[in-house]
């Protein structure tokens, strides 16, 4: 069964003087999420991906279309204790301590009392922050505060789980603290929505991305399906202190670092300096394809829509997936 199902679900506000225009925040949006699922939303600020997410939360309404969570309506009340939500910038209690806030919390997500505080303390040491339990979050850092926000989201041990920016403004060892708690969440059968504009995160933890830019969904698919498409060249890695004039000769761009040499040069010539490294008796590491990255794909999403029209989206019936 599908986790999430978005189908045509649109939002336009009413701006301007007396207002009289109308400006679409979301464009109809037809998107599946697959049950213990990692999807990334991926665009730039503005383009609607928090729009998306409080559609589906039920914190503002649609213009038109509508949502399935878990095959429940967005609007059914007994959706919400199957959801968990952590918001780009949560508001918390500045003068509560970790404890006192996620027991608060416990209590309005409908955890029974009777273990409620066991319940605390497991997911205060399942985030690391069993020794900061009875600090005023006031005196958290950043990082802190996003695992505190984290656990609130999760407490009731939903089925999905809804993150906006669950990254930003975090230092690298806060991306990678949460970045383990999502593969954790998905280990346990979980599903995770979140939105980022952090292409290295949504690389390394999503099984599918979608890309959404001014309102409308500009692609969908797996990571490695988005990247797939090779650019005509190869990349070849070996052994030398400098870099071969045959290889220069081939128009290959290489860089040296330490004793290794990494060439990049175009596909037709792969043979020819294959043919180089062994009449320098050179020793190979590797060589393979280069392919497309995340963030080529993504900025060629971003271009405007009358430059894609060769590249329209086609979706597949059963995901939603653009190819």
């Amino acid at each position: 069964m599908a986790a999430i199902e978005i189908l045509d679900l649109e939002k336009s506000y009413r701006v301007g003087f007396w207002r009289s225009r109308i400006k679409p925040a979301l464009r109809p949006l037809r998107l599946t999420i697959e049950a213990g699922e990692i999807f990334g939303f991926l665009g730039p600020n503005g383009a609607g991906k928090t729009t998306t997410l409080k559609l589906l939360m039920g914190l503002v309404f649609p213009t038109s279309g509508t949502a399935r969570i878990l095959g429940m309506e967005i609007d059914d009340p007994r959706v919400k204790s199957q959801i968990g939500f952590l918001p780009e910038q949560p508001y918390f209690y500045d003068y509560l301590s970790a404890r006192e806030l996620l027991n608060y919390y416990g209590q309005l997500s409908g955890v029974p009392a009777k273990g409620r505080a066991a319940r605390v303390e497991q997911m205060l040491g399942r985030v690391g922050l069993s020794d900061a339990a009875g600090m005023q979050l006031r005196k958290f850092s950043k990082g802190m505060l996003q695992r505190v926000g984290l656990t609130q989201a999760i407490l009731h041990e939903p089925k999905v789980v809804f993150l906006d920016e669950p990254m930003s403004g975090l230092d690298p060892m806060g991306r990678r603290e949460v970045r383990d708690l999502i593969q954790q969440l998905r280990s346990e059968g979980k599903t995770v929505f979140f939105s980022t504009h952090i292409l290295s995160d949504a690389e390394a933890l999503c099984d599918r991305v979608g890309i959404i830019h001014q309102g409308e969904l500009r692609g969908v698919g797996s990571v490695a399906e988005l990247t797939s498409e090779t650019q005509g060249k190869v990349e070849i890695i070996f052994y030398a202190e400098r870099v071969p004039a045959g290889l220069t000769s081939l128009g290959a761009e290489a860089r040296v670092s330490g004793e290794v040499v990494n060439a990049v040069l175009p596909e037709e010539q792969q043979d020819a300096a294959l043919e180089v490294l062994r009449r320098e008796r050179l020793r190979l590491i590797s060589l393979a394809p280069v392919r497309s990255s995340l963030e080529e794909y993504y900025i060629q999403k971003l271009k405007p829509a009358e430059s894609m029209t060769a590249e329209k989206p086609k979706e597949d019936n059963r995901k939603g997936a653009v190819v």
